[in-house]
């Protein structure tokens, strides 16, 4: 089996970290989620109210420990998932130019529900859990980041593996 980069990628509620945790048991591989590691390493020092400088300035953190850790188990072999958000195309293609330059595998699983469906999910769970990390969505901050999120057009879903859910 060659070594990939697995990347999921949807919108907010949409089941992307379900959907990673099960394709990383089927494959296998070996899973990065953000939420994770922003939970461990920054959870217990979150501000209150939370401010989107400081949040941003941790998640780029993480993503390059992530991609560090992630590079040197694909140099044994191993595959990796990243489950890394990918709100914006431009954080996509930026995966994609990445995996091209080492000459890695790249395969994107867009994963998607319906808004409807999505809002619910993310509003009724009341919080966002990732280990030791609990952040409360309320409406406006799952309006902003749909108003964020780039939904990929029929170019960028070629290739892809496609996942729904309802």
């Amino acid at each position: 089996m060659t070594a990939t980069i697995h990347v999921i990628f949807g919108p907010q509620g949409a089941g992307k970290s379900t959907y990673a945790r099960d394709l990383a048991r089927r494959l296998p591989a070996v899973g990065f989620a953000i939420d994770d590691w922003m939970g461990r390493l920054f959870g217990p020092d979150m501000p209150e109210p939370l401010e989107f400088d400081w949040m941003m300035e941790r998640v780029e953190r993480c993503e390059a420990q992530i991609w560090s850790t992630a590079a040197a188990v694909l140099a044994t072999g191993g595959s990796v998932i990243l489950d890394l958000g990918l709100m914006r195309r431009s954080d996509r293609q930026r995966v994609a130019d990445i995996a091209a330059a080492v000459e890695i595998p790249v395969q994107f699983h867009f994963v998607d529900a319906p808004v409807e469906v999505r809002r619910e999910r993310v509003l009724g769970r009341e919080e966002v859990a990732g280990e030791g990390f609990r952040l409360l969505v309320t409406p406006e901050m799952f309006h902003f980041t749909e108003k964020a999120y780039e939904a990929p057009d029929e170019v960028e879903l070629r290739g892809c593996v496609i996942s729904t859910s309802a």
